[in-house]
């Protein structure tokens, strides 16, 4: 409701907005096609209710593992998709992010007296909530965005988290054909260059 009367008042304005209601955490199309109907309720309440209407998308988080082996089912609702890596990333190892910290030093530790006892090798080369794990969590990236086109050819597909100011990962999310990255504010620049650094490379 927040969301629509301030696009109206902007309307009013004359300012051009196109809201983007995007629902966090589904698993599948029926959870999309719910929270979707709640949002065109919301909608169209306000809309009554203000004389004005204003255009919006509906899309969803893809944050959930399952949503993207189903990711052709989910697109039949949602009008665009954008992967949370971190959450991705977080179910996908079965991390808790809370508890990561604890563990992640000594798996990623590239010294073996920093090892523990009975460990022989390095477990992980990075901190795969820095940087995309390319093999595993990026697969399931690569299957959502092959699943969602497949339904909708010109979905706009773009990705939320620390992956999306991170080199090598914006460089793996050109390469699967999303249409941009967000990140904090911080990392906008480095993420500018990765995609420029990306695209040369694309065309050499």
């Amino acid at each position: 409701r927040a969301v629509f009367e301030a696009a109206i008042i902007l309307k009013q304005r004359g300012v051009e907005v196109l809201p983007e209601i995007m629902v966090p955490l589904i698993g599948t199309k029926a959870e999309m096609v719910h929270q979707t109907r709640i949002v065109v309720d919301t909608a169209t309440k306000v809309f009554a209710e203000k004389g004005v209407e204003v255009d919006y998308l509906v899309g969803t988080m893809m944050e959930i593992p399952r949503a993207c082996l189903v990711a052709e089912q989910v697109a039949e609702e949602a009008q665009f998709f954008s992967f949370g890596t971190n959450d991705l990333t977080q179910m996908g190892f079965g991390y808790s992010r809370d508890d990561a910290g604890k563990f992640l030093k000594t798996y990623t530790a590239n010294n073996p007296d920093d090892w523990p006892r009975l460990m022989t090798e390095q477990i992980l080369p990075v901190d795969p909530f820095q940087v995309l794990d390319q093999e595993g969590i990026g697969q399931l990236v690569r299957m959502g965005v092959e699943g969602g086109r497949k339904t909708k050819p010109d979905l706009k597909i773009g990705v939320c988290g620390e992956h999306g100011g991170e080199p090598t990962s914006v460089g793996f999310f050109h390469r699967v054909g999303l249409n941009y990255v967000s990140c904090s504010p911080y990392r906008v620049p480095v993420a500018r260059l990765a995609a420029a650094q990306a695209r040369l490379e694309e065309d050499a």
